[in-house]
C-alpha cells in the first residue's frame, strides 16, 4: 500500500488444462469495504478480456522471430526494435486523447458521468506523479544513453564490417593484378 494505493491481486494456476482454453489467471482488484463500523481493504474477483492491437502484434511477432546474433546486423534489429516501440508510443498518445476528449465530454455535459470510468481514470493519474521522480529521470536517461550507445556500436559494428569487406575485396584485386606478378598495373 505505500508503494501503490490500488493493488492488483494475481493468481496464476500453474496446472496444465489442455481443454480450458482462457489463461490459467485469476485477477482481483482491491476495493475498500466498510466491514464492522471500520474501512477495510479487500479482494474482488475482476473481469478481464485480453486485447491486442497492430503495435503490440507487430512486437510479440518480433520477439517471437528475433534471429541469433549471427543471423542479422545488430542495426537492423535494433531498428526493427525501436519501429516497434515508435508504434507503441503512438498507439498509447492516441488513447489518451480519446480518454482526454471523452472526459471533456463528460465535464461538458454532453455524455452523462460515469462514476466507475472516473475510478479508473483516477487510479491511472495517481501512478503518474511516479514518473516525477529523481529516481525515474535517473533510470530514464540511463536507458536513454544505454540506447544511443547501443545504436553507435551497432553503427561502427556496420561501418567496420563494410570496411573490412572493402579492404578483402581491394587484397583480392592486388593479388591478381599483373603488378603483384612484376608486370605492369594498372595504377602504375
Amino acid at each position: 500500500m505505500d508503494i501503490n494505493e490500488s493493488p492488483v491481486y494475481l493468481l496464476l494456476n500453474p496446472a496444465i488444462n489442455h481443454s480450458q482454453k482462457d489463461l490459467p489467471v485469476t485477477i482481483y482488484e482491491s476495493e475498500l469495504h466498510v466491514i464492522d463500523g471500520g474501512p477495510q481493504l479487500i479482494f474482488v474477483k475482476s473481469n478481464y478480456t485480453i486485447e491486442t492491437v497492430e503495435a503490440e502484434r507487430i512486437s510479440v511477432d518480433h520477439v517471437a522471430h528475433l534471429k541469433p546474433s549471427d543471423g542479422g546486423s545488430a542495426a537492423t534489429q535494433l531498428a526493427a526494435h525501436l519501429t516497434g516501440i515508435h508504434s507503441a508510443i503512438k498507439m498509447l498518445n492516441s488513447r489518451v486523447r480519446v480518454i482526454q476528449q471523452y472526459l471533456g465530454a463528460m465535464q461538458k455535459g454532453d455524455i452523462p458521468l460515469d462514476n466507475s470510468l472516473l475510478r479508473q481514470v483516477s487510479s491511472l493519474v495517481r501512478r503518474l506523479p511516479a514518473m516525477e521522480s529523481e529516481k525515474f529521470q535517473d533510470d530514464f536517461l540511463t536507458e536513454y544513453n544505454d540506447t544511443l550507445l547501443m545504436t553507435y556500436l551497432a553503427m561502427f559494428t556496420n561501418c567496420s564490417s563494410t570496411m573490412n569487406e572493402l579492404v578483402e575485396k581491394f587484397n583480392t584485386t592486388y593479388e591478381r593484378s599483373p603488378a603483384r606478378r612484376g608486370g605492369r598495373g594498372a595504377f602504375m
